[in-house]
């Protein structure tokens, strides 16, 4: 149990690509090979939260990834609806799978072996390791691997060059025309002071922004993916001077801080308290600041918590083999 090359390892999610990723990136961290599996729920667990939701296999649809023996030794899992299918799965192997539910599974950490949730979901327990965001698969190699990869893609852009990552709206922040046409004449400045832009919009960017932001750079230095090939967003981190993120994706901006570039926070309209105590607490370890226009540059020391998650649970499985 305690040689990650040896040990079978089950990914568990809805499919939603944040949370595939946030598995991922700690599989990666533990260097474990991973089977990624995908569930849903039927009606009406579908619905309800996780802590009214049986822990039974029954739950899931039959579209779902099959879940049966033999039975992982490590299953990492995100999501509400990955909480009783992974609940489920614990008790079938009789506690030999190791369960870890990565962000705030809705119900008691003691459900799980170890949960791992970033310090903005202000949960806490003797199983509960804390993170500044959220875990990702950023490392000194995916990158230097995306710089090579992309180098042709870039090659045309000057430095100091920044990258642009642009969500949009999700459940509590809205991507309004204004703001979208304030982020366009930012941008246009920060073009117009030297800088040249690589852009990657995502599915949730409106299209009032994307078409803004294309007008006003027209002309200028920059290179915007139309989501059509590779997606080049990895090897715009990697070739970055410095990086331009709105505010609504933990994920990007966890993933840009892992760069140790500064990072330039865009903000939209609305917010909720966890994503307010994230950037307070971004802001303060001196990774973030808002972005102006303006090209700033500083330093700090990316954070380290994947190496330390994955510290942590291998000192676990370990611990628990002597018993």
């Amino acid at each position: 149990m305690t040689d990650p090359q040896k040990l079978s390892c089950w990914i568990l999610t809805d499919g939603k690509i944040g949370m595939v990723n946030q598995c991922r990136g700690l599989a990666l961290a533990l260097d474990v090979p991973a089977e990624t599996k995908t569930v849903d729920l039927r009606a009406p667990w579908s619905w309800l939260p996780p802590a009214l939701t049986p822990t039974r296999m029954g739950v899931v649809t039959a579209g779902s990834d099959p879940l049966g023996p033999p039975w992982p030794d490590l299953l990492i899992a995100s999501g509400r609806r990955s909480v009783a299918p992974a609940r489920a799965v614990r008790r079938a192997s009789k506690g030999r799978t190791f369960c870890i539910q990565i962000q705030d599974p809705g119900i008691a950490p003691s459900a799980f072996d170890l949960v791992v949730a970033p310090e903005h979901d202000g949960i806490a327990g003797p199983n509960v390791v804390t993170t500044l965001g959220a875990c990702h698969g950023v490392t000194p190699d995916s990158l230097a691997a995306a710089r090579t990869a992309f180098a042709g893609r870039v090659a045309h852009l000057p430095h100091p060059l920044a990258a642009v990552l642009i969500g949009g709206d999700n459940a509590v922040y809205t991507m309004t025309e204004a703001v979208g046409a304030a982020l366009a004449a930012e941008l246009r400045t920060l073009a117009q002071n030297g800088w040249s832009l690589a852009i990657t919009p995502s599915r949730r960017t409106p299209a009032h922004a994307r078409a803004a932001i294309a007008s006003a750079l027209a002309g200028l230095p920059v290179d915007i993916w139309d989501e059509t090939g590779a997606n080049p967003y990895l090897g715009y981190l990697a070739h970055a001077d410095a990086i331009v993120v709105t505010c609504d994706s933990v994920n990007m901006v966890s993933e840009a801080a892992a760069t140790g570039k500064p990072v330039h926070i865009v903000h939209l309209e609305g917010g909720s308290d966890k994503f307010w105590r994230f950037h307070a607490a971004m802001e303060a370890a001196g990774i973030t600041r808002r972005f102006t226009g303006a090209g700033e540059t500083w330093t700090y020391t990316p954070p380290g918590d994947m190496a330390r998650i994955a510290h942590e649970v291998m000192r676990r499985l370990a611990a628990r083999a002597r018993v």
